[in-house]
């Protein structure tokens, strides 16, 4: 009896020294998770001190896996069939593609397109430059266009709208174009070139014209419908890539200004873009007062996600290489930071012009290479695809970083300049 009393003591008690060490163990995760960032992230924010990058995970960017977030893709690129391009000598190029547009069942594109006898001089030496002889790229430059059935292989249609006569602006050169449809009726806003780029700058404002067709003919506005700001102003030169959009009825018009160019830096001027905001086609625009409304990109490229509208920011300023995102429109935001953007993007934007409080977004369009072949007079289109759709769930446009081969780095190499500075330093230390 005694022995069995015995073992029933000890079996006690080695219950409740193995339960003091599972609470022991238990308290001591705890702890641990507490103060150990878990090793599967949490999907809500946790109830604990984060750093500042952590905690901007969370509340700076709609998902923190970036494969799952919805404003992130990378950009794959085609070669589009059905463009000469004269054997990249410069004396034919096309350019700055606007939207891309579905009409009369096939796609639909314009663009800056120059055909001239010789390539340009070169904005350095714009004074050489005459009524045939260009200065820059888009110089002396009319406004093309092209259709296709499957967005690959295109058919150049020839002029969609010529140079008006002078004085009328855009005399000198149309560019830069985008397309509107609104109430039935097409309208192109094009940069109005009424000098010489390179003379001064590239100083232009922003004219508009009209048609019933896509395939036109397109009447001239004659009109400045996005004038250059007052003397001072950040867009008092520039009115660029004019882009518009239809929200709440009217026509938000986006567009980049060129602005603080100081000849001692290099690249000397800062881009910025801007909105300006009309309830009809042709004006009066009215400048958003809070301009410029995004703080960097060259181009302008945006399209309706959502209730809200997303940019595409390539090149130039502190959130270049970031694709953001406006709920009101105005205030953007950085979504997702990526690489290898399309340049001049023209994307196919399916509603565009409905007014829609529920973006679906974009898989794909049209932009261009400068520099085709080391020719920097040399510009062609492409066409890129991508997945910044609601409706698309492509895991393979979604991959984090591309591998460049070494090639691609060494063709990026050292300056002469750059070689003699750091042969210099080496032979200071040598002292």
């Amino acid at each position: 009896m005694k022995h069995i009393v015995y073992l029933l003591v000890i079996g006690i008690l080695g219950i409740s020294c193995l339960q003091k060490v599972k609470d022991e163990q238990k308290e001591s995760t705890e702890e641990t998770s507490s103060e150990d960032f878990p090793f599967f992230i949490p999907a809500e924010k946790p109830d604990r001190a984060l750093s500042a990058a952590v905690e901007r995970n969370y509340d700076a960017y709609d998902n923190i896996r970036l494969e799952q977030t919805e404003l992130y893709t990378q950009f794959k690129y085609t070669k589009l069939k059905g463009f000469d391009y004269n054997g990249g000598d410069g004396t034919i190029t096309r350019r700055d593609p606007s939207k891309v547009i579905f009409e009369n069942g096939k796609y639909y594109v314009y663009y800056t397109g120059r055909k001239s006898s010789v390539k340009p001089v070169g904005m350095s030496r714009a004074k050489e430059s005459t009524d045939v002889i260009p200065s820059a790229d888009w110089d002396l430059a009319d406004i093309w266009y092209a259709t296709s059935e499957d967005g690959f292989t295109w058919e150049e249609q020839g002029i969609a709208l010529p140079r008006p006569p002078k004085p009328q602006p855009g005399w000198r050169s149309v560019t830069t174009t985008d397309i509107l449809k609104f109430k039935g009726k097409y309208y192109l806003y094009f940069q109005a070139f009424m000098e010489a780029s390179g003379l001064r700058g590239d100083f232009c404002p922003v004219s508009v014209a009209y048609a019933d067709s896509p395939d036109g003919p397109w009447t001239h506005s004659g009109e400045i419908v996005i004038p250059n700001g007052p003397e001072g102003s950040w867009d008092q030169y520039s009115i660029h890539d004019p882009y518009p959009l239809v929200h709440d009825g009217k026509i938000y018009l986006y567009y980049k200004g060129d602005f603080d160019k100081r000849p001692e830096l290099k690249p000397s001027k800062i881009r910025m873009q801007g909105l300006a905001i009309a309830e009809d086609p042709l004006g009066p625009f009215v400048k958003h007062p809070l301009n410029p409304v995004i703080n960097s990109g060259h181009e302008t490229t945006l399209f309706p996600f959502k209730e809200g509208v997303a940019a595409i920011i390539q090149r130039d300023g502190q959130e270049h290489n970031t694709i953001q995102y406006a709920k009101d429109w105005v205030n953007f935001e950085i979504a997702a930071i990526t690489e290898l953007l399309p340049v001049a993007a023209g994307p196919y934007v399916p509603d565009a012009f409905t007014d829609t409080k529920d973006g679906r977004g974009i898989t794909w369009g049209i932009s261009h290479f400068i520099n085709a072949g080391g020719n920097w007079n040399h510009t062609i289109l492409t066409r890129f695809d991508c997945d910044l759709s609601l409706d698309v769930d492509d895991q393979g446009m979604k991959g984090h970083y591309y591998q460049h081969s070494p090639e691609f780095h060494y063709s990026h190499g050292l300056s002469a300049k750059q070689k003699e500075r750091i042969k210099k330093q080496t032979e200071e230390l040598k002292k």
